[in-house]
Formats: C-alpha cells, sequence, structure tokens
C-alpha cells in the first residue's frame, strides 16, 4: 500500500480536495399546472436565485474547450443525445425527441461555506465552485449538484470533510446534545464572508417535533435555504415547487484528493476513503471479513503503479461515493482540462450523476405505486378510478423511462465503462429496476384482468338479457306484428297502446338486468345434464331467494 517509513511521519497533508454533492429529491406535481418544474422557477424570474445555465454548448463556441469534446467524446451515441441534445439550437428546445432531456439551474449568491466538523476543531472555509439543480423531461426528480473546493488540509480534516458535509439532517445526538455524524455547524457565506445562513443541527427539538407530527424528516436550516425557493412538502412554507426525500439522509458524494504522496496512505486510510467513514480508524485490518476483498471490489487500480502520465492514482467505488486519489506533483492529475481533474469534473460527474438519477427515478415510481394503494377504496368509485389512472400513468412514465433514460452500457472507454460498472453494481440499479418493472406489470395485468372481467360480466348480463327477450320477440313475430289492429286509431289511443307495451317492457328489461347474476347461475344449471329436474327447480327459485349476491 505504501511505505512504512512515511506512514510513521507527519500526518499526509491534501494539497487539493474537491467535494462533489449529489442529492436526489422526489418533485411533487403542481396541481392544475402544465408548466414543467423548471419553467415555473424560470418564470419566478428576481423572485429565485436561480438562472438557468447557458453552458458550453449552447453558448458560444469560444467557450467550448477540449475537456467539453474530451466529456462529449466518452459516452456512446444515445447518451450523448440524452445530455447534450441534437444540437445548439435543440439543447434548449422544450421537444424532448430533439432537445436536451435535462434542465440546469446555478445560483451564484453563496460564495464560501464554513464547516466545523467537530467540536474543538479548527473551521474550514470552503470555495463554493458551483451549486446546480439538474430538471429532467418526464420525470418528477431534480437533483442538486454542489462542489466545493479547499487547499492544504490535513488528511484527517479531508476525510471528516468528506464524511460529515452531505447530510440533509442530523441523524441522532449525543448525550451531551450535540449532532452526530454530522458536521456541528455548516454556514453559507456570500463573496464579502456574511453569513446568508446557518444549519440548525442542535435544535434536537426541532426535528424531534417535526417527525412525530408529520412522519418525515425535517431537513435542516441550512440545506433548506439552499434549495429556495423550492421547499420541503412537509413542511409550513408556502411555495409552487415543493420536494420529498427519497433516498438516505446521507448525500451520494464524490471526492478529489491530491497528495504529495499517495504511497503514503494506509490500507485503513483508504479503507476509510473508500466508504467514507470519516477519519481513519487504526482498527480497520485485514482481519475484519466484509473489508477481505476491499481492492477487489471497490478500487480500480488499473493506474495504481509508477508509470503513465499520473503515477499512483487510485479510484474507490462503493456506489454511494466515488473517490479519487492521486499525487500533487504530477501535472496531469491536477491538469482541468486534460488530465485527471478534467475528468474527475466531466466524465465522471456525469456517470455517476446518471447512475443515482436511474436509481432515483426507480424509487420514485415505486413511491407512487405505494401511495396508489395506500388512497385505494374498494367500494368507493372514485377511488377505484384515481387508482386506475395512478396506475396507468405510471406505466406510461416507466415506459418512457426506459425508452429515454435507461442505459447499461454509457461508454465504450475501459475507465469510464469500468467505474459505470461498479458504481451501478454497488447501487443495485439492475435489480431495482426489474422488481419495479414486475411490480408495474402486476400492476398493469391486474388492470386489464380487472376490465375484461368487467366487460364478460357485461356480456353475461346482455346475454341473459337477450335470452329472456326472445322469448317475446318469437312469440309476438308468430302471431305477426299486427297483433292489435289500431293503424287507424286516434293518435292518443295509439299513445296509450305504446305506453301500455314500453312501460312493462322497460322495467322487465331493467329487473331481467338487476337479476341477470342469479338468472346466469340458472342457465348453467340448466344446461348442466348431470343436475336433476329438482336441483335445477332450486337454482330457478334461488332467482328471487332475498340475500345477498357476491360480485365478481
Amino acid at each position: 500500500m505504501g511505505s512504512p517509513e512515511m506512514a510513521e511521519g507527519a500526518p499526509p497533508t491534501v494539497r487539493q480536495l474537491r467535494q462533489v454533492l449529489l442529492w436526489p429529491l422526489r418533485l411533487i406535481p403542481v396541481a392544475q399546472s402544465r408548466k414543467a418544474p423548471w419553467e415555473i422557477l424560470r418564470d419566478m424570474g428576481d423572485a429565485s436565485p436561480w438562472r438557468e445555465v447557458v453552458d458550453e454548448y449552447t453558448g458560444e463556441s469560444g467557450d467550448f474547450h477540449e475537456r467539453h469534446y474530451q466529456e462529449f467524446t466518452a459516452f456512446l451515441p444515445y447518451v450523448q443525445r440524452f445530455l447534450y441534445g441534437e444540437g445548439r439550437a435543440s439543447r434548449q428546445s422544450n421537444d424532448p425527441r430533439t432537445g436536451s432531456p435535462m434542465r440546469v439551474f446555478r445560483r451564484r449568491d453563496i460564495a464560501q461555506v464554513r464547516v466545523l466538523a467537530r467540536p474543538g476543531d479548527t473551521p474550514l472555509v470552503l470555495d463554493i465552485v458551483h451549486a446546480d439543480l439538474y430538471f429532467f423531461f418526464d420525470v418528477d426528480l431534480v437533483l442538486l449538484n454542489l462542489e466545493v473546493s479547499a487547499r492544504d488540509l490535513p488528511l484527517r480534516a479531508a476525510q471528516e470533510q468528506l464524511y460529515r458535509f452531505g447530510r440533509a439532517y442530523p441523524g441522532g445526538w449525543d448525550d451531551d446534545g450535540r449532532a452526530q455524524h454530522c458536521a456541528q455547524s455548516v454556514e453559507w457565506l456570500d463573496a464579502q464572508g456574511r453569513v446568508l445562513a446557518a444549519s440548525d443541527a442542535q435544535e434536537r427539538e426541532l426535528f424531534l417535533a417535526h417527525v412525530c407530527e408529520h412522519r418525515a424528516p425535517r431537513v435542516a436550516a441550512h440545506w433548506a435555504f439552499m434549495m429556495q425557493p423550492l421547499v420541503s412538502d412537509h413542511s409550513g412554507e408556502p411555495g409552487p415547487l415543493r420536494f420529498r426525500q427519497i433516498e438516505y439522509y446521507r448525500m451520494p458524494v464524490m471526492g478529489y484528493l491530491a497528495l504529495d504522496d499517495p504511497q503514503a496512505l494506509s490500507r485503513a486510510d483508504f479503507l476509510a476513503l473508500g466508504t467514507v467513514t470519516g477519519a481513519t480508524d487504526p482498527t480497520l485490518t485485514n482481519t475484519q471479513g466484509w473489508l477481505a476483498d476491499f481492492e477487489r471490489s471497490h478500487c480500480y487500480d488499473r493506474f495504481w503503479g509508477p508509470g503513465g502520465a499520473a503515477p499512483f492514482t487510485r479510484y474507490l467505488c462503493s456506489g454511494h461515493s466515488l473517490m479519487v486519489v492521486g499525487g500533487a506533483q504530477s501535472h496531469f492529475f491536477a491538469c482541468r482540462d486534460r488530465g485527471v481533474l478534467a475528468q474527475f469534473r466531466h466524465q465522471h460527474f456525469l456517470l455517476f450523476l446518471i447512475a443515482h438519477f436511474q436509481k432515483a427515478a426507480l424509487l420514485m415510481y415505486s413511491d407512487r405505486l405505494v401511495e396508489a394503494l395506500r388512497s385505494l377504496e374498494i367500494g368507493n368509485p372514485d377511488s377505484v378510478r384515481a387508482f386506475k389512472r395512478a396506475i396507468r400513468a405510471s406505466f406510461e412514465g416507466f415506459l418512457r423511462f426506459t425508452h429515454r433514460y435507461w442505459f447499461h452500457e454509457i461508454s465504450d472507454q475501459a475507465q469510464v465503462k469500468a467505474l459505470w460498472h461498479l458504481t451501478s453494481r454497488h447501487l443495485e440499479i439492475d435489480p431495482l429496476y426489474e422488481e419495479v418493472k414486475s411490480r408495474i406489470a402486476d400492476m398493469s395485468m391486474y388492470l386489464e384482468g380487472d376490465g375484461l372481467r368487467r366487460q364478460a360480466n357485461t356480456i353475461v348480463r346482455l346475454t341473459v338479457v337477450t335470452i329472456f327477450g326472445l322469448i317475446g320477440t318469437v312469440t309476438s313475430g308468430f302471431l305477426g306484428m299486427n297483433l292489435i289492429n289500431e293503424g287507424d286509431a286516434p293518435l292518443a289511443k295509439k299513445l296509450v297502446y305504446f305506453l301500455a307495451v314500453f312501460i312493462p317492457t322497460i322495467w322487465l328489461t331493467f329487473y331481467t338486468m338487476a337479476k341477470s347474476k342469479r338468472l346466469s347461475d340458472f342457465l348453467d344449471a340448466l344446461s348442466d345434464e348431470r343436475l336433476s329436474v329438482w336441483q335445477k327447480t332450486k337454482v330457478l327459485a334461488a332467482v328471487w331467494r332475498p340475500g345477498t349476491v357476491e360480485r365478481d
């Protein structure tokens, strides 16, 4: 893993740290609004800090650099169409057949973040590289993408930053009332260093009361500020764009760490980084079974060696996280145009985004099925109709998701392909897809079977009415159509005869329809040669027996 002498010396220093958070959230559709979520956000104007991004693919050609070209060529053609659309003009098109299905919004009022990981630690001030919102056509999801950077951090501080910063709310509190697992304090700062918002993780009673009342977690104050004007659906704040948490409260994280000597890291250091467990725990050893195959299952070590443009570069992937560790002295590792840093911020970020977007979308469809079933009342026709509409909408949406966003392979480049497989395998996206697909198929089959059953019942009833109506039809036909010859009678007399026949016929038709289920049972018994005359007579008598008949 590295040189023992170096490991026993001074703690390693992270010369450059990049941390990328990706927070998938479910959007709650706005009632009676046909606008897409990004259109609602765009129409807010100055009431929102978010502005739609005119990126390198939609802006002037002078803004398009080699790193963007390498990003584009890293992906297969169908992924390119998903990410970039069919051309500059179509990039901003509202037609998903030609334009990109993604819309990106960015806020620039937050310049830095001040983080206190633990009581007694030195607060870290990190630069906000960008804060973006990603929207997707026809999928009620939004992904917050936040990238921060810092330089010259002790390894322990970098590990704690990676571990504690991306928490939507505290996981609990210790005996002294201090929030656990998350940072003790987080403050958003503007360009002048003024505090825009601060975390409230230490306000335990606020979080307890919110969960007790809403059966849903309360988003910490600093993350709620970051998302505004989008608001949590379980909060009391008004807002046309509302969201719900859809995954674990730890946000998926990417990390880029440039060190003087990556070989100085011990195996325990790599284990802590790969599993994002905070400062290195010296008790992590080879004897622990779940760590025995760490290198095989979590590491991509093609570049972990003395050769190449960026010697001793290692990728660590757990699905929830994607880390890259390398040498700060390597120009290629730190190059933001052609090197590893450029790949980390472009190709690797996009593969990480696609994987977590797919997982979040599948979880969203699963939630929709649960909500549809929860609101179903079998005895309420309106509830049944709403249930059918919800299931059909989920089925149609899932079909569009499958054909527009579902990829098993995104690249043929060896590195991108390997990292994609590592990420998707750890996230278990394929089994989740099959599970959701099976559930939606079961619901669709139920609706189809229910429709066929109702059609069959209607046909049975109509058949019964036709059979019994045939008796009167044949009788009147045999006697002749002019059984009562009143063709020259006055109109009033004709009307009396008409009503005298019409009203009983209507009553008899509806009565036959009402008894059609029992009459159908009688016809079945009548056609069964194994039943005696007495048994058939009892079935006929049951037609008028009072009692409730079971409905199909």
